[in-house]
């Protein structure tokens, strides 16, 4: 059975990159922004996990801000453009991984070279022009996977961006909990833990629900990336319910 919805979950990546190829360079952006939505919804389905959104923004626009969530899975990026598809800053040796790597980079993924100050500068700059022209960035400031039940320290660089452009940070928490509504770690994809692994522990699961929590905005304006960062990481913390050390 599980041998069965990995073959279903391959078949559809293979959709995705023929789409990629043979659809996006023909299609406007709100299109591809639809297909994109579109594929993430059916891709966490084929894996049997169903996303709850739960606003506890207090009813707050979110249109124009940078979007920044902990980091819990590959599942992450998935579930977040399943609520709206978003260009994602990601680690630039993502970029080599076979299929995902390429079929990220079609979706909008902004890569980012750590270590290469002239890149950073790059894109940096880059991202600043884009929340400016009211497109949907996001990133993890974590900077790497966390298990559930924790939340790691935030780099606080590309909130910078958002200071720059004059827009505020939407966090999200992201959760994924069992039918009792208790965390569930088959969600984890920490340590040496490889796709594959990752993928047998969530098919294996039987369902998760992915809890997409929408929470207030934070300004930014005449702020510090530091003090934004660190708001932004105890706001977090809240949504998930993780007591800050």
């Amino acid at each position: 059975m599980h041998k069965l919805r990995f073959a279903r979950v391959f078949l559809h990546v293979m959709r995705g990159v023929a789409t990629c190829a043979f659809i996006f360079p023909w299609i406007a952006a709100p299109k591809r922004e639809a297909l994109v939505r579109r594929w993430s919804f059916q891709l966490l389905a084929l894996c049997k996990v169903r996303v709850k959104f739960i606003d506890q923004s207090g009813g707050q626009i979110a249109d124009h801000a940078l979007i920044i969530a902990n980091h819990v899975s590959w599942l992450d990026i998935f579930v977040i453009n399943s609520w709206q598809a978003c260009h994602f800053v990601a680690k630039a040796d993502i970029r080599s991984w076979p299929i995902a790597g390429w079929l990220s980079a079609q979706a909008g993924t902004i890569f980012l070279a750590r270590g290469k100050q002239r890149e950073v500068r790059r894109i940096y700059e880059g991202l600043v022009h884009q929340l400016e022209q009211n497109k949907r960035i996001a990133f993890f400031p974590e900077g790497t996977t966390g298990a559930q039940g924790g939340l790691l320290p935030f780099h606080a660089n590309l909130f910078e961006a958002a200071i720059e452009a004059k827009v505020p940070v939407l966090p999200f928490a992201v959760r994924y909990v069992d039918a009792q509504g208790q965390l569930h770690p088959a969600a984890d994809f920490i340590g040496e833990m490889t796709f594959a692994e990752s993928m047998k522990a969530i098919l294996q699961a039987g369902g998760l629900t992915a809890e997409l929590i929408q929470l207030p905005n934070i300004p930014t304006e005449g702020a510090h990336r530091r003090d934004v960062a660190q708001q932004a990481r105890v706001v977090v913390a809240g949504g998930l319910g993780v007591v800050l050390e």
